[in-house]
C-alpha cells in the first residue's frame, strides 16, 4: 500500500495490513514533527507534494527495495497539508520473514523518499520560514 493523505495517519491500520503469518517481523518508521530544528522552535510543518508523481517515484522505492530484500508487505504513507508538533508525517511498514531485512529495507525506503520524492517541507518558525527540500 503507498499513499498520500492530508488524513491523520492510522498506525493500527497500516499495522493490520502488513501483518501475515509469514513474517517474523514488522517494522514501523514513524517520522514525527518535533518542537525544534537546530534549535529553532517549530510552530508547524507544511508538506506539499505532486501527488501522481510522489506515488510513482515511492512505488519505484518500494519495487528496488523488494528486489534487494525479501519483503512480504510494505505500507508507505506521506501525509500532507499542515502539521503541529507531534503529529505523524510519514509511516512506513515492513514486514519480512527476519527482522534485519526488515530494518534495512525500512531505513532504505526512508532515505530514499526523502532523497528522490517529489514531497516538500516547509517549516514554520516563530520567527520565520523555510523551505526544506528544493521547492518548484
Amino acid at each position: 500500500m503507498i499513499a498520500i493523505t492530508t488524513e491523520p495517519i492510522d498506525v493500527a491500520s497500516a499495522l493490520q495490513n502488513l501483518q501475515t503469518e509469514q513474517a517474523g517481523a514488522i517494522d514501523l518508521f514513524l517520522g514525527v514533527v518535533r518542537d525544534n530544528t537546530k534549535k529553532r522552535p517549530v510552530d508547524r510543518l507544511e508538506y506539499e507534494a505532486y501527488d501522481r508523481m510522489a506515488i510513482s517515484e515511492m512505488q519505484k522505492i518500494a519495487d528496488e527495495a523488494h528486489r534487494q530484500w525479501p519483503i512480504l508487505r510494505y505500507t508507505i504513507i506521506h501525509r500532507t497539508g499542515t502539521l503541529r508538533t507531534g503529529e505523524l508525517a510519514v509511516l512506513i511498514g515492513i514486514a519480512s520473514a527476519h527482522r534485519a531485512d526488515a530494518f534495512e529495507a525500512c531505513r532504505y525506503i526512508i532515505d530514499t523518499i526523502k532523497q528522490t520524492v517529489p514531497i516538500w517541507k516547509k517549516e514554520i518558525f516563530t520567527d520565520g520560514e523555510v523551505w526544506v527540500n528544493a521547492h518548484p
